[in-house]
C-alpha cells in the first residue's frame, strides 16, 4: 500500500498541476493541502513526513482534479491572500489580483501624505479587499464601500468583521454612487478608489477558461469597449471629492489614453497620471480634482 506523506503529495500535486497548465502550481498545491489538512502553509514544511490518511486523500483527490480542470483554487479553498490579509472568497466575487495590490499601495501612500483623518470611498468593493487593505494600513482612514451585488457585500461584510475593521469600514448596497448620501457620506472624500469591470466584449470571449467559466461576468464585462463603468464613475466622482481629493482607478493595459481623454473631457480634474504595474503595463490612473469654489462646497466635513 502506498504511503503518502505531505512532502510526497506536495511534489506530486505540483507536478500534476504544472502539466495541466495551472497558474502557480506549487502555491496551488500548498493551498489545497492546507485546506484538506487544516494547516497553515508553514506547517506543511514542519510536518513533511506526516502520513496523510485515506479520508483526507479522497478529499484531496477531488480538489486536485477540479484544480487540474482550471477551477480557481481560491474558490476551491474559499479564501485567498491579498496585501498580507487572509480573505474569504466565493464565486460571487472577483478573485483579487496582484495588480490590485499595486492600486492599494498607491492609495495608502496618497493617504499617508495627508494630515488628519481621511475619508475614502471604494466603489464596487466586491470581496472588500481594497477597503479592508486601506483601512488596515491607514489607521486614520474611515472607509465607505459600495457594491450592487448583495451576495458580494455579504462576503465583504464577513471579511471586514474577521479583520476587526467593522468600526471603520461601512458597506452600502447599491450601484456605484447611488447609495452614498451627499452631506452624510459625502461630498467629503479624500480619495475615491475603484477596480471596476473593464473587459471589453471581444476580450471577454478570449479570456482564459479559469476566468471566463468561473468568475462573475458582471465583475469583468464592461460593454463593447470596456469603458462603460469608467464613463459613469468619471462623470459622477467629482461631486463626492474634496477639492484636492483624488480619483484612483485600476485600468486595462490598453485603456490609459481613452481614460485620460474621459478625465480631461469632464473638466473636473487636473492632468491624469498613468502608472505601470510590475509587468510594465499601464494599470493605474490617478487624477486630482480641480479646485473650483462653490457657495455650497463643503471642504472640511467628513462623513458621519
Amino acid at each position: 500500500m502506498d504511503v503518502w506523506t505531505i512532502k510526497r503529495l506536495l511534489d506530486w500535486i505540483t507536478g500534476y498541476l504544472t502539466k495541466q497548465g495551472v497558474d502557480s502550481p506549487h502555491l496551488s498545491a500548498e493551498l489545497l493541502l492546507c485546506e484538506v489538512l487544516t494547516l497553515e502553509r508553514i506547517e506543511l514544511y514542519t510536518q513533511f513526513d506526516r502520513v496523510v490518511a485515506k479520508p483526507q486523500l479522497d478529499a484531496l483527490h477531488s480538489l486536485v482534479k477540479r484544480a487540474g480542470e482550471h477551477e480557481p483554487v481560491a474558490y476551491l479553498v474559499g479564501r485567498c491572500e491579498f496585501y498580507s490579509l487572509s480573505l474569504k472568497i466565493t464565486p460571487d466575487c472577483l478573485i483579487p489580483r496582484p495588480e490590485t495590490e499595486e492600486l492599494v499601495e498607491r492609495a495608502i501612500l496618497f493617504l499617508r501624505d495627508r494630515p488628519g483623518s481621511q475619508a475614502v470611498l471604494d466603489v464596487g468593493t466586491g470581496s472588500g479587499c481594497i477597503a479592508a487593505a486601506i483601512a488596515k494600513n491607514v489607521p486614520a482612514a474611515q472607509v465607505v464601500a459600495t457594491d450592487v451585488c448583495e451576495a458580494a457585500l455579504s462576503v465583504a461584510a464577513g471579511n471586514i468583521r474577521s479583520l476587526g475593521l467593522a468600526e471603520r469600514v461601512r458597506l452600502l448596497a447599491g450601484d456605484l454612487f447611488d447609495p452614498v448620501i451627499k452631506g452624510l457620506d459625502g461630498p467629503a472624500f479624500d480619495l475615491i478608489v475603484s477596480n471596476p469591470p473593464y473587459v471589453s466584449e471581444s476580450e471577454y470571449e478570449a479570456l482564459d477558461k479559469n476566468v471566463k467559466d468561473y468568475e462573475p461576468k458582471r465583475a469583468l464585462l464592461a460593454g463593447a469597449d470596456g469603458l462603460d463603468l469608467y464613463r459613469r464613475i468619471i462623470a459622477e466622482a467629482a461631486e463626492y471629492l474634496k477639492p484636492d481629493g483624488a480619483l484612483m482607478l485600476e485600468i486595462g493595459c490598453r485603456q490609459g489614453a481613452s481614460i485620460s481623454d474621459l478625465l480631461a473631457g469632464s473638466g473636473d480634474y487636473g492632468h491624469a497620471r498613468i502608472e505601470k504595474d510590475l509587468s510594465g503595463h499601464e494599470r493605474i490612473v490617478k487624477a486630482v480634482r480641480l479646485f473650483r469654489p462653490h457657495g455650497d462646497e463643503d471642504t472640511n466635513e467628513s462623513f458621519g
